[in-house]
């Protein structure tokens, strides 16, 4: 107990330390094994002044577009007014869905042409990112654009630069950052409960074709119906490809594999947690081991991380992996371990593990003391107990859980942070800079990878160091 109020003294000053903690922990060793539902928020009325209205724009209408859409209208105030996409199929989609009326185009500077629209949800292809969300801003509009927040590392610096010059609105679409999950789990952890964080694991396993990004490609998928000179933008120019165009994500040209994709999730999650901005150095590994479909990026990936002493945590180390051979069993979650607990942090649930390892030095049992003479370890017995007290072995709690009630959405509650933000002014809650700051760490997995070295990087100002 006294090392554990020592830590957080340290880090969260002596008033948490002297009162939260003891309702806190009291809370977890009472109640092993019980689960609690956590408290759904308390969403939008509808009565807002047409001052308060929001006209959105997507660009484009693939499986995330028309998540984003799917969670946005449902926000009370916001209208869809028109949609771009480079397949003409989902822009039929998009108007079976939200009215023949609706504005369409493949053309994106139509969109951002257009004085009736206040915002846009960008969910293109990781590689037109940057480069849409600084011409949107600059044109007025404010953005919300799906994770990762760039394709490279040094187009960042240009995006944080713009929405600070702008000031417009722009949120990076990575819903843990809004989730109530990691919103008690961040509670949890500040109370110290776990003690001193020693090591995070994160992972994401999966096990489809889909999940593996072999998506369906249409069967009237051609030159006429796909605007593919549009879609490669500052990629090679190269014949056109259904494959990938479809399945962007398996290139590096347009994508940034399961790091961007997947480890951004995770680090968002981690980062909102701990109120962290990153680790030091990386060292990534891994393989194209199973989908040998033609793609470029691999399909197993794990990552170690060094992450230096935060505002609220110690330097700690992460270890990081993804898979798409297997995700029967594992899932998706972040477990933080700290010295006196464990918080394991899913996608709905978190869950709080106590325990508590024995001070004394090793006696009996997987101990070297069995491998002494008979007579040194009828001695060693007899000095052992005079110098240290009796101790009960290691113990770990059942665990105590909270869950989301039924029908919460994270991504709608981060669509309403974005709208928020909007018509309030309310702080958003993964903007530039913390949208960098989970990016960054995950694109430079990928170039230790690809480098196969160590990567230095600089949190506070999410760069690259030489």
């Amino acid at each position: 107990m006294t090392s554990r109020r020592k830590f957080i003294r340290k880090a969260f000053g002596t008033a948490l330390a002297g009162s939260a903690l003891p309702t806190i922990a009291s809370a977890f060793i009472s109640n092993p094994g019980k689960s609690f539902e956590l408290e759904a928020p308390h969403y939008p009325g509808k009565n807002y002044s047409p001052n308060d209205k929001v006209n959105i724009a997507a660009i484009g209408t693939g499986i995330m577009g028309f998540q984003d859409l799917e969670s946005a209208v449902k926000v009370p105030g916001v209208k869809l007014v028109a949609a771009c996409d480079l397949y003409s199929g989902r822009l039929e989609r998009v108007k079976e869905l939200y009215g023949k009326d609706l504005f369409t185009t493949k053309n994106y500077q139509e969109i951002l042409d257009r004085k009736d629209i206040d915002a846009v949800i960008i969910a293109t292809s990781d590689h037109w990112h940057d480069r849409i969300s600084i011409e949107a801003m600059n044109k007025g509009k404010h953005v919300y654009c799906e994770k990762p927040m760039v394709h490279h590392l040094d187009e960042g610096e240009a995006v944080i630069a713009t929405q600070k010059k702008t000031g417009k609105v722009f949120q990076v679409g990575s819903q843990w950052a809004s989730s109530i999950v990691s919103e008690k789990a961040r509670e949890v952890y500040e109370s110290g409960v776990i003690g001193e964080l020693i090591l995070v694991e994160t992972w994401n396993d999966r096990q489809s074709p889909n999940g593996a990004w072999q998506y369906a490609i249409p069967t009237d998928a051609n030159a006429g119906t796909v605007d593919w000179d549009h879609f490669l933008g500052d990629a090679p120019r190269i014949p056109y490809d259904p494959v990938r165009f479809f399945r962007w994500r398996n290139y590096v040209d347009y994508g940034t594999g399961m790091a961007g994709d997947l480890f951004v999730h995770l680090f968002t999650a981690m980062h909102t947690v701990l109120s962290s901005k990153g680790p030091q150095r990386v060292y990534a590994t891994g393989g194209l081991r199973y989908f040998k479909d033609g793609r470029d990026v691999p399909d197993v990936m794990a990552a170690l991380y060094d992450y230096p002493v935060g505002d609220k945590h110690p330097a700690f180390n992460l270890q990081m992996r993804v898979n798409f051979v297997d995700g029967s069993h594992h899932g998706q979650a972040v477990r933080l371990v700290g010295s006196e607990g464990v918080i394991d942090l899913g996608w709905d649930t978190v869950k709080v593990s106590l325990h508590k390892m024995p001070k004394n030095p090793g006696y009996g049992g997987w101990d070297s003391y069995a491998t002494f003479s008979a007579a040194q370890q009828k001695e060693y017995e007899a000095w052992y107990k005079a110098h240290f007290p009796e101790e009960k072995p290691a113990m770990i709690s059942e665990g105590t859980e909270f869950s989301v009630p039924k029908g919460y959405s994270a991504d709608l509650d981060h669509h309403i942070n974005f709208y928020a933000g909007i018509r309030e002014g309310k702080p958003i809650r993964e903007d530039a800079v913390f949208g960098m700051r989970a990016a960054g760490p995950a694109l430079i997995a990928n170039k230790s990878f690809f480098e196969k070295k160590i990567i230095n990087w600089d949190p506070e100002n999410a760069k690259l160091i030489a």
